[in-house]
C-alpha cells in the first residue's frame, strides 16, 4: 500500500505543477513583450524540468511496480501514462526548449512568441497525461483499501 501511496503523491505532484504551468503560468507570462516573455520562460523552464521530470519518473516507477504487487490494471494503466510523459517531452517538447532556450533576448520577436504557444500547446498534453495517470491512481488507490 505504501508503494501505492507514492505513485498517487508523486502523480498529483506531478499534475499539480503542470496544470498550475498550463492555467496560471504560462497565460500569465504570454502578456508579456516578446523578450520579457522569452527572459521569464527560460528559468522558469530549468527549474521545473528536475521537478517535473523527476515526479514523472518517481511516480510512472512506483505505478509499475505497484501492479507488479497487486496486478491491479490502474497501476499499469497511470504508470504507463505516467511515463508516456518522457517520450513525449523528447520527441514533440524537446525541439521546441532547445530553440528557445538557444535564443537570446536580443532575438525574441515573432518568431520566439510563436514557438512558446506552440509549447504551451504541447505542455497541455503534459497536464492531461498527469491527470488521467493520478485518476487512474486514485482508482487502483481506492479499490485496495
Amino acid at each position: 500500500m505504501s508503494l501505492q501511496l507514492v505513485a498517487l503523491v508523486a502523480a498529483t505532484l506531478f499534475t499539480g505543477a503542470a496544470l498550475y504551468i498550463t492555467l496560471v503560468e504560462h497565460p500569465a507570462r504570454m502578456h508579456l513583450d516578446n523578450a520579457a516573455l522569452l527572459a521569464q520562460w527560460q528559468p522558469s523552464y530549468k527549474r521545473a524540468l528536475p521537478i517535473q521530470s523527476g515526479l514523472a519518473i518517481v511516480a510512472g516507477l512506483a505505478g509499475l511496480v505497484a501492479w507488479y504487487v497487486s496486478w491491479d490494471w490502474r497501476w499499469l494503466a497511470g504508470g504507463a501514462v505516467m511515463l508516456a510523459n518522457w517520450p513525449f517531452t523528447l520527441l514533440a517538447i524537446a525541439p521546441v526548449n532547445k530553440r528557445l532556450m538557444a535564443m537570446q533576448g536580443r532575438e525574441a520577436g515573432a518568431e520566439s512568441r510563436a514557438m512558446l504557444i506552440q509549447w504551451g500547446r504541447l505542455h497541455n498534453v503534459r497536464s492531461a497525461l498527469g491527470a488521467a495517470s493520478t485518476v487512474l491512481f486514485l482508482l487502483g488507490f481506492a479499490a485496495s483499501t
